[in-house]
């Protein structure tokens, strides 16, 4: 039996509750065969017991199945993450010195806005916050390796300061913002496997300075994947808040992404339901892509709607303009629902139990 028939067998085993094999995971360090003896080598970072044993089982199983193989032999060095800490914990995450909460924007599925409401959400909290005025205690950290977008709506380009071995988050609006974006040109294309782009948010996270800061929020790109797992591997969160636009197509994807984060025992703060609704001229309401799917999604994942986005262009301008409504024009209708929705964040923060 040669490597890569091992290798085969090994590319069919998921990481328990995702989609990704252990192989593009980065969990295999090595794997040989030997007079018939399959010798395989994991390293798994999990504070669940059942993962690894679940694991080693289904990698004796597969090698087993495979031609020329006799006997496995596995070997799973497991590494402890750090703790996630409850919401509204007194206690900085460890590894972001002075950063009070970290939060993940999260949604299962592309196009539903969740960049904007990311973008949207920070320049209310930092309103709230500061009133814009004083230094920068709002975070936003753009993780979407493949189509970094916070630069354009934050109205932010160039490239950021190095300060000895640590990047200098941009400010705006009262907001520090590092982005994937900054560090790449725009006509180059990223196509990275599993594993680097991995090792690409470690190294992002561990090498921002962001100073002193009261929350701090992670943009993720859609789905379950690497980039996630990478997070909560990385830096402890205080909760996830996940974005869904109202029809089912959104949601189904939407409810798998919050039991992601059930997984990996990270609090879900709630639901934010995008393009909720069209408002017509003369006040009445059509609901463009149905009605109710975000608070069916917060139901069935025990969490409760945090708010609802209208659709509105006015949004999708401030966008492209970089110039985002929660800032531009916090007293319109966008602008209230994206800071009604910052103060119910604040609170689930700040009195987890409330």
């Amino acid at each position: 039996m040669s490597f890569s028939s091992l290798q085969d067998a090994l590319k069919s085993i998921k990481y328990p509750g995702f989609s990704r094999d252990i192989i593009s995971f980065g969990l295999v360090r090595s794997a040989e065969v030997v007079e018939g003896r399959a010798i395989v080598k994991l390293a798994v970072t999990t504070a669940d017991a059942t993962i690894p044993k679940k694991i080693k089982e289904e990698v004796e199983h597969a090698a087993l199945a495979t031609d020329g193989v006799r006997d496995v032999i596995v070997e799973i060095a497991v590494t402890a993450p750090k703790a996630a800490p409850q919401p509204g914990a007194s206690a900085a995450p460890t590894g972001l010195p002075g950063v009070g909460h970290v939060v993940a924007i999260a949604s299962g599925k592309g196009g539903v806005g969740k960049s904007t409401f990311a973008v949207n959400l920070a320049c209310a909290l930092a309103q709230i916050l500061g009133g814009g005025r004083r230094e920068a205690r709002i975070g936003l950290l753009d993780c979407d390796i493949y189509g970094p977008s916070v630069p354009l709506m934050m109205g932010l380009s160039g490239r950021p300061e190095i300060e000895g071995e640590h990047l200098l988050p941009m400010e705006r609006f009262g907001v520090k913002v590092m982005s994937m974006g900054f560090l790449m040109d725009d006509d180059t294309a990223v196509v990275w496997r599993g594993p680097m782009v991995m090792k690409a948010i470690q190294q992002f996270i561990q090498n921002v300075k962001w100073g002193e800061l009261d929350v701090l929020l992670v943009d993720l790109p859609p789905g379950t994947g690497d980039a996630q797992l990478s997070l909560v591997q990385t830096i402890p969160l205080s909760g996830a808040l996940l974005v869904t636009t109202p029809q089912l197509a959104a949601t189904q994807v939407a409810r798998r992404g919050g039991l992601m984060f059930n997984k990996v025992n990270v609090p879900l703060l709630g639901v934010v339901e995008n393009m909720s609704y069209f408002e017509l001229p003369g006040g009445e309401r059509t609901y463009v892509f149905g009605q109710g799917g975000g608070e069916r999604t917060a139901q069935s994942l025990g969490t409760s709607l945090l708010g609802e986005i209208p659709l509105l262009g006015e949004i999708r301008k401030g966008g492209d303009d970089g110039e985002p409504l929660a800032a531009a024009a916090k007293d319109g209708a966008a602008g209230r629902a994206f800071t009604a929705i910052a103060r119910v964040l604040l609170e689930k923060l700040h009195h987890p139990q409330g």
